[in-house]
């Protein structure tokens, strides 16, 4: 962590945990509502059970790695000579997989906010036996805070660190805080380490009591039974153990299966007019409409009772446009799926300023311009249930649980239930239908486990032609050229940012490529 959340964290040691921060639109549906004043120490379960209560504090991932490095993101010199001011450096150096200057990008802060929660999550942890309250709370509290920390650990991992196996398990993996001292060790331990500490984290997470559903009402932003067993489900996906992801799935959705179906509970919203190529015979107007999801831009309440969520984390879009690859628009049936009805919104581009002259692109959009889901959904449980049946050769199981999800995205009709020939065509289809599903958010983990695992038919090589750049700019005068990623390229550890390197005082060392 930085010298400023050095700083920032020891006081909050000693004062109060930070309330939940809700709007007053809330009324009851969140009736945790610690209210304790500036100058309280901590001195009970209530006052822990404040701080992880501030969603706040842990629902946002700024993770610019998923959002910008895979083949979902569509940034193309065409794009860019449509308007270049429309993309700062970052996008361009995390699309093409830069090595050179991000680690200077002072703004890049997923390595700081990450070990932010882990920091929180220690915190809990660490006063855990100092204060008073049922032992039922604390261990409800204990669980909560391992989950938060695996979770996060987990975050991290798959952003500057290389894919695990046992190839490297002996490289470098992640400083291992799992306390809120400032004397304890910075440097960075081995990959194996750091997930032995993320399966204990998960190991203690998974005996937490406590469902989703309370009394009727979805807990979506607190540590709950499904919420563990659906990132278990993605963990173990992740590590390509199908038989455990499956089982984790099945877990999750035997507690919790809601699906949000589009065909009755998604509508258009808000819509915005513009005006193209003004002062020009080609002047004309256009309307963009929106789904409803978009339409609240600071009201959370939308966004945390989105049904589907198993556990509510969001990947949070500085710039505002998620730009969608050719690539990615193509696996969609334009005709038929309500998910590109809905999310992949035509000419997005003239929202972010492509007027004059005009460029028509879409983006895809889930929760106003910022924010998709992110964090376990049963739509993931399905798609994971269906790719793991069908990688253990389980096929009518597989396409039925891939079906059950696309009856609640497409338009009724033939087209709703695929089916397969054989094994491998059914996998091709499950894999076309995550991607379609969940865009940005799991692309880039699933990029990285294709290319680690024993079914080379999954392989993915990322390729995009841009123009040269330098550390302030792009030289869109010189001739583009063919960035590659090849599968085994070690830069799929992102550049730790030189901001934590400095503040460490060089004890984390950064990655070599």
């Amino acid at each position: 962590m930085n010298k400023i959340l050095k700083y920032t964290a020891k006081f909050r040691l000693l004062s109060v945990l930070t309330a939940v921060i809700l709007a007053s639109s809330c009324n009851d549906f969140l009736d945790e509502k610690p209210s304790k004043s500036s100058d309280l120490v901590v001195t009970t379960t209530e006052d822990l059970d404040a701080l992880l209560n501030n969603f706040s504090a842990f629902y946002s991932e700024g993770n610019r790695t998923a959002i910008y490095s895979t083949d979902d993101y569509g940034l193309t010199t065409a794009i860019y000579n449509g308007r270049p001011a429309t993309f700062g450096m970052a996008a361009i150096e995390f699309s093409l997989w830069d090595i050179d200057y991000l680690p200077d990008d002072t703004r890049e802060g997923f390595w700081r906010n990450e070990y932010t929660k882990i920091f929180n999550a220690n915190m809990v942890l660490e006063n855990l036996g100092r204060v008073s309250g049922s032992e039922a709370d604390k261990s409800r509290l204990k669980a909560d805070a391992h989950f938060i920390r695996a979770y996060s650990y987990f975050a991290l991992a798959n952003v500057y660190c290389l894919p695990y196996n046992e190839s490297t398990a002996d490289e470098l993996g992640l400083t291992l805080k799992t306390g809120t001292s400032f004397d304890d060790p910075t440097e960075r331990s081995s990959l194996a380490e750091v997930y032995t500490q993320i399966e204990a984290d998960l190991a203690e997470a998974l005996s937490t009591p406590v469902p989703l559903v309370q009394q009727g009402r979805a807990r979506h932003w607190r540590t709950n039974t499904a919420a563990v067993n659906g990132f278990a489900a993605r963990y173990y996906l992740i590590r390509n153990n199908y038989e455990k992801a499956l089982q984790y799935a099945n877990e999750a959705l035997s507690e919790y299966s809601e699906l949000v179906d589009y065909n009755t509970d998604m509508r258009y919203g808000r819509s915005s007019t513009v005006t193209i190529n003004a002062g020009t015979p080609n002047a004309e107007s256009v309307t963009i409409q929106f789904p409803y999801t978009h339409d609240n831009q600071q009201d959370f309440i939308d966004m945390i009772q989105w049904k589907e969520f198993l556990y509510f984390r969001m990947l949070n879009h500085e710039s505002w446009w998620y730009l969608p690859s050719q690539a990615l628009i193509d696996l969609y049936d334009r005709q038929h799926d309500l998910r590109y009805a809905y999310h992949m919104i035509d000419h997005y581009s003239y929202d972010r300023g492509m007027i004059n002259p005009s460029f028509d692109w879409p983006g895809y959009v889930f929760f106003y311009k910022d924010r998709i889901p992110s964090g376990p959904t049963t739509a993931e449980m399905y798609l994971i249930k269906a790719e793991c049946l069908a990688r253990l050769n389980r096929v009518p199981e597989a396409l039925t649980a891939v079906n059950t999800l696309r009856a609640k995205r497409m338009k009724p009709g033939a087209w709703v239930n695929i089916s397969a020939t054989d094994n491998n065509n059914a996998l091709q289809k499950i894999l076309e239908e995550r991607r379609r599903e969940l865009p940005f958010t799991q692309r880039w983990n699933d990029i990285r486990r294709f290319n680690n695992n024993n079914y080379a038919a999954d392989d993915v090589e990322l390729e995009k032609t841009f123009y040269p750049y330098t550390a302030s700019n792009v030289t869109a005068d010189q001739a583009p050229k063919v960035y590659k990623l090849p599968k085994d390229s070690r830069r799929f550890a992102a550049p730790i940012p030189r901001t934590e390197i400095i503040s460490s005082r060089g004890a984390i060392v950064q990655n070599t490529y």
